[in-house]
């Protein structure tokens, strides 16, 4: 009786320090701290949000942390039933380096990669291209702003296979080209290799070692 009076009471006064730093925030099964918003008006700590379903598309479960009111390091996506689809990684409220995403049966659909503002950074150099050759004329100075932006290379599987399908390239939110979207040749669009008779196998024997030897059309050997 002791032991779960003290258990309640040490409950109580976690909650009271809660309320204390929180204008509001919730308490998981495993009596952690969740979606709090402190005296500030900002998100912080741990948040778990469950997105609905929207035109079709199946809601999900998303979970990671907030400082100063912005999604910062890693978050997770899972399905309604559990199932991890997504891994983001946030810096300062902006999606930053790798992101990948996964089925319902937890294969490997595509990967992206992002870059987030730096304020220790705050300018950047982007590339001038020229018209018609696609080529690099000149860099100019920008100031950074406060956003993500595409940047590095985006990958696209065959989630039955694994197999890369295509890859794409991207700059500043500027898909790259000329000839920075690749399809992967798949083995099945891949030159066949011709099938041997066994009179080209006699003809290669015979001719072994032979110089400038050639093959006029007839049958015979």
């Amino acid at each position: 009786m002791f032991i779960r009076c003290s258990q309640i009471f040490v409950f109580i006064i976690l909650s009271v320090s809660s309320m204390a730093q929180y204008k509001s925030f919730s308490i998981n099964a495993k009596g952690d701290t969740i979606n709090a918003i402190n005296l500030n008006g900002q998100k912080t700590g741990k948040w778990v949000i469950e997105i609905p379903e929207l035109r079709g598309e199946p809601g999900y479960v998303e979970e990671g942390l907030y400082q100063k009111g912005v999604k910062d390091g890693y978050w997770r996506q899972y399905s309604i039933e559990g199932d991890l689809i997504g891994v983001e990684q946030y810096k300062l409220g902006g999606k930053d380096g790798l992101q990948q995403y996964f089925t319902f049966l937890g294969a490997l659909e595509h990967e992206e990669n992002w870059r987030g503002y730096n304020p220790e950074d705050p300018y950047d150099t982007i590339a001038v291209y020229g018209t018609g050759s696609g080529e690099i004329i000149d860099y100019k100075i920008v100031k950074a702003e406060p956003y993500s932006v595409k940047q590095g290379e985006w990958k696209y599987y065959d989630v039955q296979s694994g197999r890369l399908l295509k890859t794409e390239m991207w700059e500043r939110n500027v898909l790259q080209k000329p000839n920075t979207v690749q399809s992967v040749v798949t083995g099945d669009e891949k030159k066949k290799k011709i099938e041997k008779t066994d009179e080209m196998k006699a003809w290669e024997l015979k001719n072994k070692g032979k110089k400038r030897v050639m093959r006029d059309g007839a049958t015979g050997l």
